[in-house]
């Protein structure tokens, strides 16, 4: 078995991912003579493979955009953003960020926040497994004890947010969508995704809702975040986004005073 210097891997990964850069010393093909040739096919073929990668973590931006600006796109990205681990599942995560600053994707304003919407699903998919709380999970909890809860999210969640209609945008191009009109000048939309069980779920959050997700994902307790919500936006309903969490299962916990509380009775 061959093993490479840390100087020599390193000039290998770069010219891996550059095609101006001349075929890395010590590559010889079975004559014994240097290959170019075999390592240009070596190369398109990382390429490809990561570009596929990106294909499936993203196929309503591959749609909105078309095949070949969607290659070309994803192209550029992978030379200029390798893999940082072994694991190719975590690959694409710095793709929406990537679009937003990429000129020839401008006159796609949206597409960086679908792309956000595509990865958070990938993200949701892949999280860890927990029990949802249900709506019987609250039953013997006295009232005045819910402003000082602290409610834990599911692992899977994911928030998204964008001034654009992008859940919309987003679902009219999943392969399941049903194309039709979407005006950029609709109001803004912010996105819940969450894995309760085996299927990913998608939704449409209420006003307000993000920031009190975002709110209990930093600790605070609900009348904490429901202040912190409420200042965000006065239409935020305290009762309803419980209601729509819990549906959500995107939530599997709360903590008390006197401890943390898993099951489905509170107890």
């Amino acid at each position: 078995m061959l093993l490479l210097s840390a100087d020599r891997q390193r000039e290998f990964a770069v010219a891996l991912l550059d095609p101006e850069r001349p075929t890395p010393s010590g590559i010889i093909g079975p004559d014994g003579d240097v290959c170019p040739k075999r390592f240009a096919v070596y190369r398109n073929n990382v390429v490809v493979g990561l570009t596929e990668i990106l294909k499936a973590a993203y196929p309503a931006v591959r749609r909105l955009v078309g095949e070949e600006f969607f290659d070309a796109m994803a192209g550029i990205y992978v030379r200029a953003e390798p893999p940082r681990s072994p694991i190719l599942l975590a690959y694409g995560g710095t793709f929406p960020a990537f679009i937003e600053t990429f000129p020839p994707a401008a006159s796609v304003p949206y597409l960086a926040d679908v792309a956000r919407i595509e990865w958070a699903w990938v993200l949701a998919y892949h999280a860890a497994e927990a029990c949802p709380l249900g709506a019987g999970s609250f039953a013997k909890l006295p009232a005045d004890e819910l402003p000082g809860l602290r409610l834990l999210l599911h692992p899977s969640v994911q928030v998204c947010r964008s001034t654009m209609p992008v859940l919309t945008i987003w679902r009219v191009n999943t392969e399941e969508g049903d194309p039709g009109e979407v005006t950029l000048d609709d109001e803004g939309e912010d996105t819940l995704v969450v894995r309760p069980d085996a299927t990913v779920e998608v939704r449409s959050l209420p006003p307000g809702a993000a920031d009190f997700i975002g709110a209990l994902g930093a600790g605070h307790t609900v009348a904490e975040a429901t202040e912190l919500a409420t200042a965000c936006d006065r239409r935020f309903d305290l009762t309803a986004n419980i209601a729509g969490l819990i549906d959500a299962g995107a939530l599997f916990a709360f903590q008390t005073r006197t401890g943390i509380c898993l099951d489905a009775q509170g107890s």
